[in-house]
């Protein structure tokens, strides 16, 4: 691992730290304070979004996407998804990325895998529509609603567009004026550019030990994945913005609370999580739960949790990504730096 920092808090006591380097050429160190590609915590400022027009009476939760976007998901489907099933990820639709990615047809079995396309597509202008309808188009990985749910990105471009369409404005707009801006965030922003504005890491993707070695993508256009990853953050900025929402002041308790209603859904690493709206708890038998959300882009990582009390948090950022390598099976195989994130986490939240 070349670099990691984290920001945690407790009431009025912030502690930051940042080991390793921001760049393996220079040398040059990390530091807690840098700006980061956090991946998917993204779908928490989307969701937030949607949740906002919910409590408005602009979109209802339950409603079919059909109704707003007949033309993306027609038919029965679009009479039988709902904006919740998109939200918490049951709504059947698959994953686009291997679709928009060649060399990741394999995908899930990660060793029918490899990284060439990462390089095609760097300075790639994707059109989110055409993301959506390989999504929409691709055999469906489950029934609207039912559990478990899987996760795709395909459902929080979806949702991009639904914003769009009710705003009358974009979706990275509406997030921007109405969950970065009301949460005072002074670094965090929807790029419309390959670039990362300000100090940051380089972004350094391993692909399984397919890249040897890694590569940076810290220079990347960032419409593969829009309103569902695409966030530049920091980490004093992410810790701000969960615990004003575990406060109920981005959207109502009322809709904080429907946040928090879980449903098992496979992860992209193949796990069952329990992932409520744009939110998954994280918790210890016998200890506090946590709330937040974690990301990956290529070759950076992040995730983000807050107690539910809002008194304790932790935001950790890494500069490498799939690290581990596969086994003659194909698995990706336990590593070293997966048992000290576990520890480092254990430790931030529980003390």
């Amino acid at each position: 691992m070349p670099g990691l920092f984290a920001e945690v808090r407790e009431g009025d006591q912030v502690w930051r730290g940042a080991a390793g380097v921001a760049d393996v050429t220079t040398g040059r160190p990390v530091t807690a304070d840098l700006r980061h590609r956090v991946g998917s915590i993204t779908k928490t400022f989307t969701a937030a979004a949607v949740l906002q027009q919910v409590e408005g009476g602009q979109i209802a939760l339950d409603a079919p996407i059909g109704r707003y976007l007949p033309n993306l998901v027609p038919g029965e489907r679009g009479d039988a998804i709902t904006v919740r099933m998109l939200i918490n990820h049951t709504s059947g639709l698959a994953e686009y990325l291997p679709y928009a990615y060649p060399s990741l047809k394999g995908l899930p079995a990660v060793a029918d895998t490899g990284p060439q396309s990462l390089d095609d597509h760097r300075f790639t202008p994707f059109d989110p529509v055409e993301l959506i309808e390989w999504g929409v188009s691709a055999p469906a990985v489950g029934t609207p609603g039912g559990t478990p749910g899987v996760y795709s990105n395909t459902n929080y471009l979806l949702l991009g567009e639904l914003l769009a369409q009710v705003t009358g404005t974009t979706a990275e707009q509406y997030i921007t004026d109405h969950v970065i801006k009301r949460a005072g965030l002074q670094a965090s922003e929807l790029p419309t550019g390959p670039y990362i504005d300000g100090p940051h890491s380089q972004l350094y993707e391993a692909w399984f030990g397919m890249i040897d070695p890694p590569r940076d993508y810290s220079v990347y256009d960032m419409s593969w994945v829009t309103s569902a990853a695409s966030l530049i953050s920091t980490l004093a900025d992410l810790n701000r913005f969960y615990g004003l929402l575990l406060a109920g002041e981005i959207v109502s308790p009322a809709s904080l609370a429907q946040m928090q209603r879980t449903v098992p859904v496979i992860s992209q690493e193949g796990k069952t999580i329990e992932y409520g709206l744009g939110l998954y708890p994280m918790e210890s038998p016998g200890k506090a739960t946590f709330w937040g959300h974690g990301g990956t882009v290529w070759g950076g990582g992040a995730l983000a949790m807050t107690r539910a009390d809002g008194l304790r948090q932790m935001a950790v950022a890494v500069n490498l990504q799939r690290w581990n390598t596969l086994d003659s099976s194909g698995m990706p195989q336990p590593h070293a730096i997966d048992g000290a994130l576990a520890t480092l986490y254990d430790v931030a939240m529980y003390g």
